[in-house]
């Protein structure tokens, strides 16, 4: 009776390490099939995706080879066109960026991500940077104003606001003057293009205006044949367009002689100085007494 309780516990356990090896090697052939049938399952759209995606790697590549071949153009024209050199940068660049955003939202789009979060991305952030940035993009509106409409250039010289001096350069967010006495000035560009700007130097030519007052005792005639001799003889004048010497305002205490004429830009302070000194000397030689503003009293019984 045991031998055979034995026998049957030996069968038993035979019969249940067949059945566990017959489910392992079930196991075993069954996880290739569900990897199999996974692959299978996801194949259509990996293979979809790949194809998303190397479409937009090209539209990348496409947009790079075009905004490299517009770069070259524009700095083609705009060295025809003898644009500024900062604004000519600018535009470069922010037709090259332009460039890149529009192929990078085509290529994202490609491959699923919707370009309209995107765009409300990029408004927000570019929203709280304006708000933030205020006076700056004032200042860099003011400076393409300024680089479009050139109302000056480099190296004129310009009077604005109470300031004035050569300009050193045109920056997009402020203009560097350099005084007559060689001090440096930042202006903002923002109020430069909202203000009233004197270009002295636009011109080629500028008119040379002296204003001289004489007692009512002295010559007049002689004090305006002196100022027409002055004028015409001088060098540096333009004789050609002419010289003028009138009387301008019969004042309190003197006469008031005007005097004009015309001296290359470039000229003007050195003719301008040099006919108030030729003046002076020449009134004070032929007697005729410029008037300091006095005041004679007379008594009478």
């Amino acid at each position: 009776m045991l031998l055979w309780n034995t026998s049957e516990s030996a069968a038993g356990l035979t019969e249940t390490q067949a059945v566990a090896a017959e489910v392992q090697a079930d196991l075993q052939q069954l996880k290739p099939n569900v990897l199999l049938e996974s692959l299978r399952e996801w194949s259509p759209g990996l293979l979809a995706f790949a194809y998303r995606l190397i479409i937009a790697i090209l539209i990348i590549l496409i947009g790079m080879k075009l905004a490299s071949w517009l770069r070259n153009f524009l700095k083609r024209t705009f060295t025809r066109l003898d644009m500024d050199l900062s604004l000519s940068k600018f535009l470069i660049s922010l037709i090259n960026a332009a460039v890149y955003l529009v192929f990078l939202f085509m290529a994202l789009e490609k491959i699923g991500v919707p370009s309209a979060s995107i765009i409300t991305l990029l408004g927000s952030a570019t929203l709280a940077i304006g708000l933030s940035l205020q006076g700056s993009l004032a200042n860099f509106a003011g400076g393409i104003l300024i680089l479009l409409m050139r109302p000056f250039t480099v190296g004129d010289y310009i009077i604005s606001q109470g300031m004035e001096g050569t300009v050193h350069s045109i920056g997009l967010v402020y203009t560097k003057l350099i005084t007559a006495d060689n001090k440096a000035i930042t202006v903002p560009n923002g109020s430069l293009s909202n203000a009233a700007v004197t270009n002295v130097t636009a011109r080629e030519k500028r008119r040379v205006d002296l204003r001289i007052g004489i007692s009512y005792t002295s010559d007049l005639k002689k004090a305006k044949e002196i100022l027409q001799q002055l004028f015409s003889q001088h060098s540096l004048m333009i004789q050609e367009d002419g010289v003028s010497v009138f009387v301008d305002e019969l004042g309190a205490s003197a006469v008031y002689l005007g005097a004009r004429g015309w001296a290359k830009t470039g000229d003007y302070w050195t003719v301008r100085c040099d006919l108030t000194e030729a003046v002076k000397e020449e009134f004070d030689e032929a007697g005729i007494e410029i008037s300091a503003g006095r005041m004679d009293v007379y008594v009478k019984n």
